[in-house]
């Protein structure tokens, strides 16, 4: 039935020219933002995606910044400790020459002084943005390390940072130093001492023969009571606490002079040490001490030697080999300073107290230079480990971001090829109709020719 009130055709003909025009316009926002979905109206749940995506990638472009400047932070502290480690060993050439008894020592020594200038300045200039990974004299808790914002790790409820640590290594030649005018902790109580109680800890020690001497490091109960509850090698010392150990010997195997005075024997704790590093800084020191008192032939493991190393349960100071006899008393006690009445001294502190113009001073510098080389060995290898791990998370983060940017273009861009013929096919359906409106529309003008 035709009707000239109601034309069908023409409806029909309407409702798929505004769906045609519908598909051509998406075709065409598709084209020109290059974007199958551009807005949330496009695909909610695709587009919610893409946008926490997108922002990892705007983050992943953040850290590979601070990667950037970590590794150059880096890179300038292993260079200059590189650089360290080569003056050693050419002090440690000077030092071997003045072995000899028929050289001019005097003229030796003032080369070493210049070379020991030297690494103080290039200790001094390797910073990198006012930041120097070759100092670590701040009491602050925390300051002996950076770190190095290097990832964003995404789970299903947050996102947490991580970071590569990276700990300084001090190579600085300034000493430390002690107020022993100041009230030490707990009354100068006896941290580290012989025996478990008071008593013990404060009376000298009779040893038998080839006797192996140990102090335990403690904490205190009670002032004048060390103990070893609660304490292990691994428990950290807050920075800027000093520690000395004081030494009274007697009988006819052991010198007078071996006792000891304040600052003979100390250490001064940096950010980051451990009981463990307190026990071998004082070892390091009582060796060096006996050196100099003893001489370097009464040093070491063996009958009739001394020497200290820590030991295997990491918080004991080990004194082997001391050669005493029936009434020869040897005593140990150690006393610790509070961190506002020190100084912290720098690795190579020992470098100024280098001193070959004579004999005994050339024999103990050969002992002190080989750990003062190693100290700094140890320093540049750790700042090459961080390197290296900063530029493999460098070029992780580069192939992760490129990941993203590709998994959020699968998501999200169109397809060009498809677009395009999906454009002209529209635009023909178009063109057809509206032609087909056009002959719907004339419909009821054939009614009119029933009426004439």
């Amino acid at each position: 039935m035709s009707s000239i009130l109601t034309n069908n055709g023409a409806m029909i003909a309407l409702q798929t020219l505004k769906s045609i025009n519908k598909g051509l316009q998406m075709t065409q926002n598709e084209v020109a933002t290059g974007k199958s979905v551009a807005t949330a109206k496009d695909n909610s749940a695709v587009w919610a995606i893409s946008k926490v995506m997108e922002a990892d990638v705007k983050g992943f472009k953040g850290i590979s910044d601070s990667l950037n400047l970590g590794e150059s932070t880096v890179a300038v502290a292993r260079q200059a400790a590189e650089t360290v480690t080569d003056l050693l060993t050419d002090i440690k050439g000077k030092i071997v020459a003045a072995q000899e008894e028929n050289v001019d020592r005097v003229k030796i020594q003032a080369d070493i002084s210049a070379l020991r200038d030297q690494i103080a300045s290039v200790v001094g200039a390797a910073q990198f943005n006012g930041l120097n990974l070759l100092s670590n004299t701040d009491t602050t808790a925390g300051s002996g390390n950076i770190n190095i914002l290097s990832s964003l790790d995404r789970s299903s409820s947050n996102v947490v940072a991580s970071d590569i640590s990276v700990a300084k290594q001090d190579l600085g030649t300034t000493a430390s130093a002690i107020d022993y005018t100041a009230t030490a902790t707990a009354a100068n109580a006896d941290l580290f001492a012989f025996g478990t109680t008071a008593a013990q800890a404060a009376t000298a020690v009779n040893t038998a023969a080839n006797a192996t001497l140990t102090i335990n490091i403690g904490s205190e109960a009670t002032a004048g009571a060390p103990s070893l509850a609660n304490f292990s090698s691994t428990d950290p010392v807050a920075a800027g606490l000093g520690f000395q150990l004081i030494i009274t010997a007697s009988g006819g195997n052991v010198p007078a002079a071996f006792n000891t005075t304040d600052g003979d024997i100390t250490y001064v704790a940096r950010d980051g040490d451990t009981a463990a590093d307190v026990a071998t800084g004082l070892a390091d020191a009582f060796n060096r001490y006996a050196r100099t008192k003893l001489g370097e032939d009464n040093v070491g493991s063996g009958s009739g030697l001394i020497q200290a190393t820590v030991g295997a349960n990491g918080f004991s100071l080990v004194i082997e080999g001391y050669d005493g006899v029936a009434g020869d008393t040897f005593s140990v006690n150690a006393e610790q300073f509070a961190a506002t009445a020190t100084t912290i001294g720098g690795r190579l502190e020992q470098l100024t107290n280098v001193d070959v113009t004579t004999q005994a001073g050339a024999d103990n510098a050969l002992t002190e230079i080989e750990a003062l080389i190693q100290t700094a060995i140890d320093s540049a290898s750790a700042f090459g480990s961080a390197q290296g791990r900063i530029e493999t998370q460098t070029d992780f983060i580069s192939g992760l971001t490129t990941a993203l940017k590709s998994g959020i273009g699968t998501l999200v861009d169109a397809d060009m090829e498809e677009a395009s013929a999906r454009l002209q096919a529209l635009q023909v359906q178009q063109q057809l109709g509206v032609q087909a409106l056009s002959i719907a529309n004339q419909a009821p003008q054939q009614l009119l020719s029933l009426f004439r």
